[in-house]
């Protein structure tokens, strides 16, 4: 608007569409975002990991961006099938899109482990940045196949939507378990995720390289750094760390310095969540104003993002 009306009242029109250029370049420079595609490269690049969390509600996705905000780093919101039915397919896109052109902020969502090409599917066409087609329980010619499908179609699509994989069993459902489950934590070599990747053209792939879904009451067993760091350098695209949650801080930073550029966490969040809710309705029995019963649980996921994009990113 100044550039507007700095100019005389009788300006040329070469003038004018001088002026009228250099003010959509300055809102341009302005309104550009990175796309996701190019900010997993940035923390490739610079040796750090992009934080994925998942949400099932309003006030999880508050924590979640809040601790983002003050930490000035880009951040990946999933949901899963659950997840996803749960909240609202269109309703978190929207919300999601909403926070990402009002505020100009790096915030991007994916279609976390979804079981088949059909639910993946409505997640592309919703709109999603990404989306995860979870075909690791299968044989792998059943997961190559399935997953070539989904890579086909979101390039049919023309649309800029990364399409994750996955490759090894390593458990699943974000909950607390005694023990590991038997079959998972069989860990991917790295022929077979060379031979996957080359053969599907997914854009991420998420190895079996230690870790497994949930907490597990027994312990986690470590990262596998080197294999990690083995399968990025045979694959050449970036790697997704599944299971964070209940990891030793060691094993995050290790594995993002072999070459981890996504890291997922889920059930550390749900368990702040639960937790604060009900120390909150123990002290307060007689509290039924929502926004006050939920605020402590938004308040401890934020803390636990926070701690753990602090460490992803290095600061």
């Amino acid at each position: 608007m100044r550039i507007i009306r700095a100019l005389p009242r009788e300006a040329s029109p070469t003038r004018l569409i001088i002026h009228m250029f250099l003010l959509r370049y300055l809102c341009g420079i302005i309104l550009h975002m990175k796309t996701l595609r190019e900010y997993i490269k940035e923390a490739g690049d610079k040796g750090v990991a992009i934080g994925h969390f998942n949400i099932s509600n309003i006030e999880a996705l508050h924590g979640i961006y809040n601790a983002a905000k003050k930490l000035n780093v880009p951040v990946i919101i999933g949901v899963s099938e659950g997840e996803e039915e749960f909240i609202g397919r269109n309703e978190i896109v929207a919300l999601i899109k909403e926070i990402r052109e009002n505020d100009n902020y790096p915030i991007f969502l994916n279609a976390d482990h979804h079981y088949s090409f059909e639910t993946a599917k409505k997640s592309v066409d919703a709109g999603f940045d990404s989306v995860i087609i979870d075909i690791a329980d299968k044989s792998f010619d059943e997961n190559v196949q399935i997953t070539k499908e989904c890579v086909d179609y979101v390039k049919a699509s023309g649309k800029d939507i990364l399409v994750e994989a996955e490759l090894g069993y390593i458990g699943s459902g974000s909950n607390i378990k005694d023990t590991i489950p038997e079959g998972a934590g069989i860990l991917t070599t790295v022929e077979d995720a060379k031979k996957f990747v080359e053969m599907t053209g997914i854009g991420m792939l998420a190895p079996s390289v230690g870790s497994i879904h949930g907490l597990i009451k027994s312990g986690k067993p470590h990262i596998n750094a080197e294999l990690v760091k083995e399968i990025r350098d045979a694959v050449g695209i970036p790697l997704v760390l599944h299971g964070g949650s209940g990891l030793r801080d060691e094993d995050f930073t290790n594995g993002i310095k072999a070459g981890i550029s996504i890291v997922h966490i889920n059930t550390e969040i749900r368990l702040a969540y639960k937790e604060a809710l009900e120390k909150f309705l123990k002290e307060n029995p007689n509290e039924i104003a929502p926004y006050k019963i939920l605020k402590p649980a938004v308040e401890a996921i934020e803390e636990v993002v926070y701690n753990r994009l602090k460490l992803f990113n290095n600061i």
